[in-house]
């Protein structure tokens, strides 16, 4: 929840906000903070490549996180967890990230301790995280496991 909130934060808003508002938000703080607009001045110019890596990096995992990136890799999404066992998972903070078989990552933000400490405790993970993980707190597919 804290990587959702700093990113928020970058891009000044307090909610969910959809893709093409994002968009637009997303171009006027690079307009502003684009390192090629400050060249002659050298003070700001490592804060302006510092902020648009920062700009660039809450942008990108906000699209991931959005309710319509998630409508359109749904049944992609329904799929795996559905069908595809989970091979390892990792619980650091509240983030929450699994490993599937046909090696799809995907990270869960929120997750408190004693969620995970029931899933890992459980006789069926795989159940317990459909019932209990996969739909009930903010995720996003964080990549496949050839390219971790």
């Amino acid at each position: 929840m804290r990587r959702i909130s700093l990113s928020q934060k970058t891009f000044g808003i307090t909610q969910p906000t959809n893709l093409a508002e994002l968009k637009s938000i997303y171009r006027s703080l690079i307009k502003e903070w684009h390192p090629d607009k400050l060249q002659n001045d050298e003070d700001r110019l490592a804060l302006a490549e510092t902020k648009s890596k920062e700009i660039v990096d809450a942008y990108h995992f906000l699209v991931s996180i959005a309710p319509e990136t998630h409508a359109a890799n749904s049944d992609e999404y329904d799929q795996i967890t559905a069908n595809v066992f989970i091979d390892d998972f990792e619980y650091k903070g509240i983030t929450l990230k699994i490993i599937f078989q046909d090696g799809s990552i995907y990270e869960y933000f929120g997750v408190p301790k004693n969620i995970y400490i029931k899933m890992v405790n459980s006789g069926a993970i795989a159940r317990f995280a459909r019932r209990h993980i996969f739909y009930s707190y903010p995720f996003r597919k964080a990549g496949n496991k050839a390219m971790a």
